[in-house]
């Protein structure tokens, strides 16, 4: 008999701390997040800095460059 009431003592004791941890799991985790809309999850900026030297190109240089 007194194995059966430690044992008792013991469960009730386990489901008490059981009920805790699932209130307090439900509490933290209980709702899902807000959705992200995707229009937030994208973000749009150029690669690199424009380079004004870089579109002053001369298609035509590397005639006078290579070829004369």
């Amino acid at each position: 008999m007194n194995g059966e009431s430690k044992d008792e003592g013991t469960q009730s004791t386990q489901s008490t701390q059981d009920t805790a941890e699932a209130a307090a799991r439900r509490s933290r985790f209980g709702t899902l997040p807000e959705p992200v809309r995707l229009a937030d999850t994208v973000e749009e900026r150029p690669a690199t800095r424009p380079d004004p030297a870089r579109d002053a190109y001369d298609p035509d240089e590397w005639l006078v460059r290579y070829c004369l």
